[in-house]
């Protein structure tokens, strides 16, 4: 895909290091293979990122980070994925994960609303943290898995894409090249074709004028010195 365009949306490389979530492990940043943008660290960095939003604990984006760095995956996609779940979005998240994994143990449901505070996870998480982190594993399975896929697949589209617009500009440039040799080269307007034996490059020789003839005077010899001119 087009590397500059994903790089404008990410944020930069001093921007996450100076980041107060991401200082314990601010001197592993520095390894390249964490910015390199390519199909698998793309794809290994919208697994992590979007696994690591749907884990119900602090610091997502250490926890994001210390992934994508064992796996050699993109760190900046990894961490900027994190925040889907935010403030407006985190309560119907992990409302949306309860409710799934009570469906798969077959548990009935005790709580009818969600309230995102610690606190009210301390006093509630006894009663909700088996449905609760179950939906939320199975949440962010799907979610990473399905980020991975569809990343991977639309950057194979994108590659494609360039290989066939390559070829189309390489095979017009080959029927434009036979064209201009197919064209004869015209002659400038006025030339005509020379029917002489004379060389190319030399000028044809004038023909010889005879001389003229006069009166009494020979025409192999000039006028004799002691005769009158002629009235």
């Amino acid at each position: 895909m087009r590397r500059h365009w994903i790089r404008k949306y990410l944020p930069s490389r001093d921007k996450i290091r100076e980041h107060k979530a991401l200082q314990p492990v601010r001197h592993l940043l520095l390894e390249p293979e964490l910015w390199h943008l390519h199909r698998r660290s793309v794809g290994g960095a919208f697994f992590i990122g979007l696994f690591c939003a749907f884990m119900p604990v602090p610091f997502q984006m250490l926890l994001a980070a210390l992934l994508a760095i064992f796996a050699r995956c993109n760190l900046p996609i990894a961490v900027a994925l994190v925040w889907i779940t935010n403030p407006l979005t985190i309560g119907p998240m992990f409302f949306f994960a309860y409710k799934l994994g009570a469906w798969l143990v077959d548990v009935e449901l005790t709580e009818s609303r969600w309230e995102w505070s610690w606190q009210w996870l301390g006093t509630r998480f006894a009663a909700i943290w088996w449905p609760f982190l179950l939906g939320c594993l199975v949440c962010g399975w799907v979610a990473g898995l399905t980020g991975a896929v569809v990343s991977r697949l639309l950057w194979r589209l994108h590659v494609i894409r360039r290989w066939q617009l390559r070829r189309e500009r390489r095979r017009a440039r080959s029927r434009q090249s036979a064209a201009d040799r197919a064209v004869p080269v015209a002659q400038p307007v006025g030339a005509e074709q020379d029917d002489s034996d004379e060389p190319l490059g030399i000028a044809p020789r004038p023909a010889a004028t005879p001389p003229a003839i006069v009166p009494g005077v020979s025409p192999s010899a000039g006028p004799r010195p002691d005769s009158p001119p002629s009235p």
